[in-house]
């Protein structure tokens, strides 16, 4: 398959777009959060050539995106009140709101669910694309499955090119993580994958909000994942990630004692005069919005470096912090290491 490469902003590229999903095929389109790779979420064929294009686990749910809230009468059975009280004050936007879906909605979209993820982006393209394709569409990371998320369109065209039909430059993602995810199917309203919007906010809306242990720890085998992102190991360089926790100098002084061939740190901004090491840097370690915005083209980094061993220094688990947390645990398969 030859794949269309497009700039959003030439004359008729966002409309040949449209015309593709249209048509059944599949678009990796700009997002705030990350670039995502988009079908009709109606069309079941569609979207399970999404799961082969990435070669993604069927029981791993999609997030269907929406350029307008009367969208939504299409998509779930009811909008309670806590998703109108969340869809005011963040909608558009980096958050995914998961409700009881409608018949229409596949189960190849849902994970086998009866739920479905929907969220309403900000980015002007995504907005655009969606309203022309007349349909909402269904759209994981555009990546390969397990790689780190793709956040420009360069990491799109590294993993995609040739097993899709177009892919749309909008330019690097503003966020760069993926939305964060809340269940309002639950009893208790749960947050199942951090983002943008945190914790903090979240409770703040809507008063009593639960963090899923899925969140910080590894699914069991045979465990239902209720969004995407809580399964399976993701966001992962080539190279064997652990994750250190520690201050500055006991992270650094840790490093430095396990240089060696292929050995990279990927640290803060502050840490990196101290090491002894091959660095890529992640922002700065007061910046949960920094980190997030450049982890991913950091783990990318990664690979085109050759690393072949990652010592990852733990943000903390403070507000977007979290998400910066949530990915890099997942990138390293859960390898923590504890510096006391």
């Amino acid at each position: 398959m030859e794949t269309l490469k497009l700039r959003a902003d030439e004359p008729g590229a966002v409309e040949r777009c449209a015309e593709i999903l249209k048509n059944g095929g599949l678009v990796a389109m700009p997002t705030e959060t990350v670039y995502g790779l988009a079908a009709n979420a109606f069309n079941e064929d569609a979207v399970r050539n999404i799961f082969a294009a990435k070669g993604r686990p069927g029981d791993n749910p999609l997030i269907v995106h929406i350029c307008r809230m009367q969208m939504l009468d299409d998509i779930v059975e009811e909008v309670p009140e806590s998703a109108w009280k969340l869809a005011a004050r963040y909608w558009p936007g980096p958050l995914t709101m998961i409700m009881k879906k409608k018949p229409a909605i596949p189960y190849a979209c849902s994970g086998g669910l009866e739920t479905v993820a929907v969220r309403f982006p900000v980015h002007p393209v995504a907005q655009r694309l969606i309203e022309l394709a007349g349909v909402p569409l269904a759209a994981p990371s555009a990546n390969l499955s397990g790689h780190p998320s793709p956040t420009t369109f360069e990491h799109c065209v590294n993993d995609l090119d040739g097993k899709v039909e177009a892919i749309l430059d909008g330019g690097p993602c503003s966020v760069g993580v993926e939305s964060t995810v809340i269940t309002l199917a639950a009893e208790v309203p749960t947050l199942l994958r951090p983002g943008y919007v945190t914790l903090e906010e979240l409770r703040e809306a809507l008063g009593e909000v639960e963090l899923s242990r899925a969140v910080l720890e590894k699914l069991g085998e045979g465990e239902t994942a209720a969004s995407p992102g809580m399964k399976y190991k993701h966001y992962a360089p080539k190279a064997k990630v652990t994750l250190v926790k520690g201050g500055r100098e006991r992270y650094t002084d840790f490093v430095n004692s396990h240089a060696g061939d292929g050995v990279f740190a990927l640290c803060f901004d502050e840490d990196a005069p101290a090491l002894k090491v091959e660095t890529v840097c992640y922002g700065s370690c007061d910046s949960g919005e920094e980190q997030a915005r450049r982890l991913f083209d950091a783990l990318r980094e990664l690979d085109d470096l050759g690393a072949k061993t990652v010592w990852a220094h733990s943000p903390s688990i403070e507000g977007v912090g979290l998400a910066v947390y949530n990915r890099l645990v997942r990138s390293a398969g859960f390898d923590i290491m504890e510096l006391s």
